[in-house]
């Protein structure tokens, strides 16, 4: 089964941003794709270097008009599209949000982001109300699919949860870049980083790992430097090994394929979902151990 990951850069007008994204999303399709994820944040700049109440009108509905453009899509080319989307749940009530639109364009679940960060030029926490959807896994036409979004990816308990509930497939919505600022060796360790720690996730879990990141120097008026966005989307196996891997600074589709019956195979030469030892973990959910 082929995936496709939608890798590019964002301008400032979203209504061109929403053009590209479904023109790519169109041409992966055309070549075979049967599951589409898009970037976190697409339709616009990663507005959220700066804290500005403006940017509060970037958002829409869950079912506004980006969904129904997707679910067009979705429904003419019957494939399944992993969305995100800047969603206003109500007034003064805003999400990181992505939508799973099955192959016939219908919503087949909702994922909230649960991890909202608050760093310098990712100031999230501004914006966006934490998830409260929970961990969750999808079953679609071509399988079932678990979401998370880009702070998830460093926590090992989401990918956790969400492969426990079935997902043999992770995907991972992205925006993640250096401070222009940074030197060049400490940015090269932050994307190793990146991409261990998700590969790590493909290990533990014995499922894949899709990671989507857009690329691009986005510089706000009120965001001092800017944020370089560094690309690299990429899938990992179900033993981690890459399988595919875009580059850091250009608009690409990366496709892989992948076999659902790995999931299974991997799982059973290594058993650690089996080997688990849930009597042990109470500690998990406190915030220390003293």
């Amino acid at each position: 089964m082929k995936i496709a990951l939608l890798q590019h850069a964002c301008r400032a007008r979203p209504a061109a941003n929403l053009r590209k994204a479904l023109a790519l999303a169109d041409e992966a399709a055309r070549r075979g794709a049967k599951i589409i994820c898009t970037q976190e944040l697409f339709r616009s700049p990663y507005f959220c270097q700066s804290e500005d109440y403006a940017n509060f009108a970037l958002a829409e509905p869950l079912t506004g008009p980006t969904t129904a453009a997707f679910a067009r899509l979705a429904k003419k080319r019957r494939v399944v599209i992993i969305l995100s989307l800047f969603e206003k749940r109500t007034e003064g009530l805003y999400h990181n949000t992505a939508v799973i639109l099955d192959a016939d364009g219908t919503i087949a679940g909702t994922y909230r982001k649960m991890h909202i960060p608050d760093d310098p030029k990712f100031y999230e926490k501004f914006y966006f109300a934490p998830g409260d959807t929970g961990f969750r896994a999808w079953d679609t036409r071509y399988g079932r699919i678990g979401v998370l979004i880009c702070w998830d990816q460093w926590f090992p308990e989401a990918a956790r949860l969400t492969a426990l509930q079935g997902a043999g497939i992770i995907f991972y919505p992205t925006a993640i870049g250096w401070h222009p600022e940074e030197p060049a060796k400490l940015q090269a360790k932050q994307t190793a980083a990146w991409e261990t720690i998700q590969r790590s996730h493909a290990v533990a879990n014995g499922c894949f790992v899709a990671a989507v990141n857009r690329i691009g120097h986005e510089r706000l008026a009120a965001g001092g430097e800017g944020i370089e966005f560094w690309g690299g989307s990429f899938v990992a196996g179900t033993s981690g090994e890459i399988l595919a891997k875009a580059s850091s600074d250009q608009e690409e589709i990366l496709y892989a394929d992948v076999d659902p019956a790995q999931v299974d195979d991997t799982r059973t030469h290594w058993p650690f979902l089996r080997d688990r030892r849930i009597d042990a973990y109470d500690g998990i959910t406190r915030r220390l151990i003293d």
